[in-house]
């Protein structure tokens, strides 16, 4: 009696590998330059899932996490609590963090180096010798520390927000700061060629939460002492240091990008 013919198996393909980051990322900027922001959202978190996160300070970042959260993709999100945001800011991030169930990681600056700058200095001498040391104490040192455990973050940076520094801001980059293990960071900037109006439409639509200064006439907020609301036909950047030349409206965040 002949044996009955059983079937061949074909053997498994081996899985697929992901493209190297050094044509990866070339290609995601050309491919998703003028996608949606969701999409770019989607390609993000697919590509690096755990290892990537949200930036979260401000209105557009609150539009990132709804986008997020519309991919249906788990997510990450953290932000920079420099110890001298304003009341509001403080109920935004609650109030963020019930609205999409998330735990929020905050990021502090080093007790050593803030007690250092300020009995030195005292808590207001970025108006005499510029912003440059606090924030970069505050703001760039969590931040550095936060991304050395990441492949990729997630910013809300538009080009339109400081002509002088964001304008050519790519939609997919290599950032210079470190990630994990010492390898290159990617950065996604989802709403990189969206305007203020475009964000704000995004904001009403979906009923996302924002800061409740942004009631009081103030559009780019960041610490209490170096924010400010504007005056009608003013660019928002100008709420920001203006005791400061235009240029150097940065607070070190983003200083570090480059464009593919």
């Amino acid at each position: 009696m002949s044996a009955p013919n059983v079937p061949q198996q074909e053997p498994d393909s081996p899985p697929t590998q992901p493209a190297p980051l050094s044509t990866w990322v070339p290609a995601m900027a050309e491919e998703l330059a003028t996608a949606p922001p969701v999409i770019v959202m989607k390609r993000a978190l697919e590509r690096f899932g755990k290892t990537i996160a949200i930036s979260f300070s401000g209105a557009e970042d609150v539009l990132l996490i709804e986008y997020a959260k519309q991919t249906g993709l788990p997510f990450r999100v953290f932000s920079l609590d420099t110890g001298r945001l304003h009341p509001e800011t403080y109920r935004l991030f609650d109030k963020v963090a019930k609205h999409y169930d998330i735990k929020i990681e905050f990021c502090f600056p080093d007790t050593v180096q803030v007690e250092s700058l300020v009995r030195t200095k005292g808590m207001f001498s970025f108006y005499e010798d510029g912003h440059t040391q606090c924030c970069s104490i505050r703001k760039v040192s969590p931040l550095v520390r936060q991304l050395s455990s990441m492949s990729a973050w997630i910013t809300g940076q538009r080009r339109d927000q400081s002509p002088g520094t964001r304008s050519d801001v790519p939609v997919v980059q290599f950032d210079t700061h470190v990630g994990l293990g010492g390898a290159p960071l990617v950065k996604f900037n989802p709403l990189a060629g969206r305007s203020s109006r475009d964000v704000w439409d995004a904001i009403r639509a979906f009923e996302v939460p924002y800061n409740a200064l942004h009631e009081q006439g103030m559009i780019s907020i960041g610490c209490e002492p170096c924010t400010r609301a504007l005056l009608p036909g003013q660019h928002e950047r100008e709420g920001r240091w203006w005791w400061e030349e235009a240029t150097k409206k940065e607070c070190g965040l983003h200083g570090g990008a480059k464009a593919t």
